[in-house]
């Protein structure tokens, strides 16, 4: 699998062998490197969550792909687009409202 900024993995023994056992963690990928490495490794930069899904460490870690196992993909919000011609209203503010009458300019 190939990680994503803000998904949630279990990296343990078959990501690398420093977290075999009770090295295992549970991390959330904020970079994914575009270094080159070797083949089907990857350095991710992030962070080890807590049982509650904290941030309790910011790391480092350089790992298999093929051993990194996703638990939660963040979802990915995608906003509709206004019909052709529509005006969107900032939140929390009404529309803009055009003049009733004809618009006439200069000073008199």
């Amino acid at each position: 699998m190939v990680p994503e900024p803000g998904d949630v993995l279990r990296v343990d023994a078959a990501a690398s062998v420093q977290f075999g056992g009770a090295s295992a963690i549970v991390f959330r990928v904020t970079v994914v490197s575009k270094q080159a490495t070797y083949d089907g490794w990857v350095w991710l930069h992030g962070y080890v969550l807590d049982r509650k899904g904290e941030a309790v460490e910011k790391r480092e870690i350089f790992v298999q792909f093929d051993g990194l196992r996703l638990l939660a993909r963040p979802h990915k919000q995608v906003q509709a687009a206004a019909p052709r011609g529509a005006v969107a209203a900032s939140p929390g503010r009404p529309p803009a409202r055009r003049p009733a009458g004809p618009i006439t300019g200069g000073r008199r």
